[in-house]
């Protein structure tokens, strides 16, 4: 899959594009009477939503600091000067309006977005097979949605844009719920449309447990816990996963796209602009052969409490030392689900999971809520962790065990603050750090779009 797309998209650029993977115009301003009338068109203008996924300011970079070190879960560390202090503000919620790196999130976000819409808006009146029109129509409204749920999440009043957007259009926003509910209409179809699996280079691509998977999280935030069931009992029935016997066989590049696995933003390495930057950005300075890393996104001294003795968990997701070039033992917790041995700095061959089946039976027991059977959802994840069964005699209230459990399974996945804010749980932020004062449910709407939309209301 990750060569595919490399491919198709070498292909789409040699006939006249930018070199720009995520740039729309190159696809969108080509003339339409050469492309977008063809299977191999629309599949190359999908590869390269695909392909957007990875940018800096989506999975590359953006998500995870407004989705982790927005949370209790990591920290920039205590380096706040030149580019660090972008991210210690987000940490902090002290960030403006004119924060680069949530700016580059919302830009690059609706590049994707647009991009998908081209391609929803052409496939309409071309005819193709009807088996490949579903699964192209699939895949680009699930990455559509995919991108949309972290804007509704992140900023909450948005443009709801669902088609090419022409000059002199006016944009208006809607609230988080509007575009929730849109995404529950796009990913039942998408779903509806798209393949249980994929064989050979197809690897990687949108299945119907990946919409299903979006779809029954969009509806636990809109707290449609029944129609959540449904689906989720629908993925672990019909889909075909299963969890892995060992935590650690989910993580390195060899176990890629594996059977606990549902959707994946697919990176690779080889000087081609299509690796990742995570080995770089999460390790701790001056532990990579190839290059400094600079420890962003460090795990708390909250998260690193999180753990309960033995778990399995802890040694395969963070670290609280490493030994330095010198051979010296450093104490800096550090990130460990992303390390890989690169050739080249900010290159690196590792994937980022999306979701994965151990999510799905969480939400399972989320959307149950206490129940024997929800108990008997978190165990199964919890012994495959090595730790003990707990029950509704297990201190705490459900919801609080159920988060908890959350969080140290799916660590520095990018759930986080999505959970805490569907627990009504974000002031665990507050408590969990001292250098936070207080917390704010959106960010800012990037000041460009602020000028460029006088009409916007500002969060």
């Amino acid at each position: 899959m990750k060569r595919i797309i490399y491919m198709m998209l070498c292909t789409a650029l040699f006939t006249g594009c930018s070199e720009d993977f995520t740039d729309l115009s190159p696809i969108s301003n080509r003339n339409e009477a050469d492309f977008y009338n063809t299977s191999d068109d629309f599949e190359a203008a999908v590869n390269a939503s695909y392909a957007g996924l990875q940018g800096s300011g989506v999975y590359g970079r953006g998500y995870w600091t407004m989705f982790e070190m927005r949370s209790d879960n990591t920290d920039q560390g205590p380096d706040a000067t030149g580019l660090a202090r972008q991210y210690t503000e987000i940490n902090a919620f002290t960030e403006d309006a004119l924060n680069e790196q949530v700016t580059a999130a919302w830009s690059e976000s609706y590049s994707v977005i647009a991009n998908c819409n081209v391609i929803l808006d052409r496939i309409e009146s071309i005819e193709l097979d009807a088996t490949d029109k579903d699964r192209i129509t699939g895949e680009t409204l699930f990455i559509r949605s995919l991108v949309y749920y972290h804007l509704a999440i992140g900023f909450g009043n948005i443009p709801l844009q669902l088609t090419p957007f022409v000059a002199g259009d006016e944009l208006t926003q809607v609230n988080e719920t509007t575009v929730l509910e849109q995404l529950v209409t796009d990913l039942t179809t998408a779903e509806a449309g798209l393949p249980i699996s994929y064989s050979g280079s197809q690897v990687g691509k949108a299945t119907k447990g990946a919409a299903a998977t979006l779809l029954a999280k969009v509806l636990l935030t809109l707290g449609d816990n029944s129609a959540a069931e449904t689906v989720l009992r629908r993925i672990i029935s019909d889909y075909g996963y299963d969890l892995l016997p060992d935590y650690a066989d989910l993580w390195g590049v060899p176990n890629e796209n594996n059977a606990e696995s549902i959707f994946e933003i697919q990176f690779i390495s080889g000087g081609i602009g299509q690796g990742s930057t995570f080995t770089n950005d999460f390790s701790p300075s001056t532990d990579l052969q190839t290059g400094s890393g600079f420890g962003r996104n460090r795990p708390t001294a909250s998260m690193q409490e999180a753990y309960e003795a033995g778990d399995l968990r802890y040694d395969v997701s963070m670290a609280e030392t490493y030994v330095n070039l010198e051979g010296e033992v450093v104490e800096q917790n550090h990130v460990r689900k992303y390390q890989y041995e690169m050739a080249i700095e900010n290159d690196s061959d590792i994937n980022f999971v999306v979701f994965r089946y151990a999510d799905v039976l969480l939400m399972l027991a989320e959307a149950l809520g206490e129940t024997s059977e929800s108990y008997d959802l978190i165990n199964e994840v919890r012994n495959r962790a090595g730790l003990a069964d707990i029950d509704a005699s297990t201190p705490g209230t459900f919801e609080e065990k159920l988060l908890q459990e959350r969080r140290v399974e799916l660590a520095f996945e990018n759930h986080r603050w999505a959970d805490l804010k569907r627990f009504n749980a974000t002031d665990l932020v507050v408590d969990g750090e001292d250098v936070v004062t207080g917390t704010r449910e959106y960010f800012y709407i990037p000041q460009r779009e602020m000028d460029i939309n006088p009409n916007f209301d500002q969060n």
